[in-house]
């Protein structure tokens, strides 16, 4: 009896760790800022980052000037990252979270797909400048 309780506790928990994808924090640093014009100063750059996190259902805030905090909220998660930017590149760096497992190294991996997401829309906004 006391085996059988020991593998059912055994294959418990193989399916608890199977459930829970982790992977290293995902992070985007100093992506170049690509568009099809030279003609764009800074405050293009940073309303191309707010309408790509706004369109992906972040809330999207200036912080100072060239840097947006922005925040994602699903079902009881929360992702949060800073984005720097300049007229030639930005970054995405992670800042906090809720409910995703981060243990200062790896987050659960739908963080680092949300990440990617807002990098591709910030991407297609500055291809349109």
């Amino acid at each position: 009896m006391k085996f059988r309780t020991w593998v059912a506790l055994v294959g418990i928990l193989a399916l608890a760790l199977v459930g829970c994808r982790s992977n290293p924090v995902y992070n985007v640093e100093n992506a170049p800022v690509s568009t099809s014009t030279r003609a764009y100063n800074l405050r293009d750059v940073r309303n191309a980052i707010l309408q790509a996190g706004a369109s992906l259902g972040w809330q999207m805030k200036d912080a100072q000037s060239g840097l947006i905090v922005g925040t994602l909220y699903v079902r009881d998660h929360m992702a949060q990252v800073e984005i720097p930017y300049d007229r030639t590149s930005y970054s995405i760096v992670y800042r906090d979270s809720q409910n995703l497992g981060y243990d200062g190294v790896n987050i659960h991996s739908n963080y680092n797909g949300w990440v990617q997401r807002l990098s591709g829309a910030i991407n297609a906004q500055l291809s349109r400048l």
